[in-house]
């Protein structure tokens, strides 16, 4: 059978399908359900400094082809989630704290706190679009380029980025200018995007409450713009910086996109809080029957081939 293994950070993993941040990740136990699935990594709530209740409630919403949602970034603070990389190291998987400070400070503190943890990488999230009050970071990338900087001057563990839809190539190679210049170990990209509107034509209202009922959406409605941002950088990169693919994985055909598309891993959001801690285990295995299909025996037999029509 086909091998799906890849390696981020110098790191080896069983297979190349593991859990976004955001989804279900939030406490211990939820984490804990993520350690005995088949996820090949558990990746954490993304952190602030203090804990946070996030906006107000109804701020999710499944949709038929995905998800909305305004979370505003709920988690329990960054030292909670230090304390809970030690308690994750049983299940002998890499362990991904996702930081995503309020300030340029306050990502110092948090990305120096992480040093003396076991953490294995760390997801750098500068900028959720459903924050209130707080714009996207990943739009001004002159802020980036600070964030960056300061986080990167201060971490002694490998760092990646994770990064929200661009639309435009001037915006990608706007983007990759600032990246190219620091030590950034993998890109992760899409974030949700941000501020799409969802009615219930019967209720003639939102279907969120706060921002207006303004959200991120998730799923497969943004699956091929997610594949447009991991095509783009692979080749802004020269395929030689990893890309995690993250936005409407729901099958193995979907992961096969992605890494045809030039990703060296995929990341599984709103599909793992709609059908639970069992798919990562289906997406892996249609993932590999789809390999064994077309004669592929390990990821880079296809890995950034995408074929263009000429």
């Amino acid at each position: 059978m086909a091998s799906i293994a890849t390696e981020i950070c110098g790191i080896s993993m069983e297979t190349c399908v593991f859990n976004a941040a955001g989804p279900a990740d939030v406490t211990l136990e939820e984490l804990e359900v993520i350690g005995k699935s088949k996820s090949s990594a558990i990746t954490m709530k993304s952190c602030t400094l203090e804990a946070r209740e996030g906006n107000p409630e109804p701020r999710y919403r499944d949709l038929a082809f995905g998800s909305i949602n305004s979370m505003g970034l709920p988690n329990l603070g960054y030292r909670k989630y230090i304390e809970f990389v030690a308690a994750l190291k049983k299940f002998g998987k890499p362990i991904i704290p996702s930081i995503s400070g309020l300030t340029r400070q306050d990502n110092e503190i948090i990305f120096e706190a992480f040093n003396d943890s076991e953490a294995d990488f760390i997801e750098f999230n500068p900028g959720s679009p459903n924050t209130i009050g707080k714009p996207t970071a990943g739009y001004d990338m002159q802020y980036v380029d600070e964030l960056l900087t300061a986080a990167l001057g201060i971490s002694n563990k490998p760092v990646g980025i994770k990064l929200p839809p661009y639309f435009d190539f001037v915006h990608f190679e706007q983007a990759w200018k600032v990246l190219k210049k620091h030590d950034i170990k993998f890109i992760s990209t899409i974030n949700s995007v941000g501020n799409a509107l969802v009615i219930d034509p019967e209720k003639e209202q939102t279907v969120i409450k706060p921002k207006g009922g303004f959200g991120g959406l998730g799923g497969q409605y943004i699956k091929p713009t997610a594949l447009a941002n991991v095509r783009k950088f692979y080749e802004l990169s020269e395929g030689k910086t990893p890309i995690i693919g993250v936005g409407g994985v729901f099958t193995g055909v979907d992961a096969f996109e992605y890494i045809l598309a030039g990703a060296t891993a995929v990341q599984v959001g709103t599909a793992f809080l709609q059908h639970g801690p069992g798919v990562f285990e289906r997406i892996q295995k249609e993932l590999r029957e789809y390999m064994d299909k077309k004669g592929y025996e390990t990821l880079e037999d296809f890995r950034g081939k995408l074929k263009v029509i000429e």
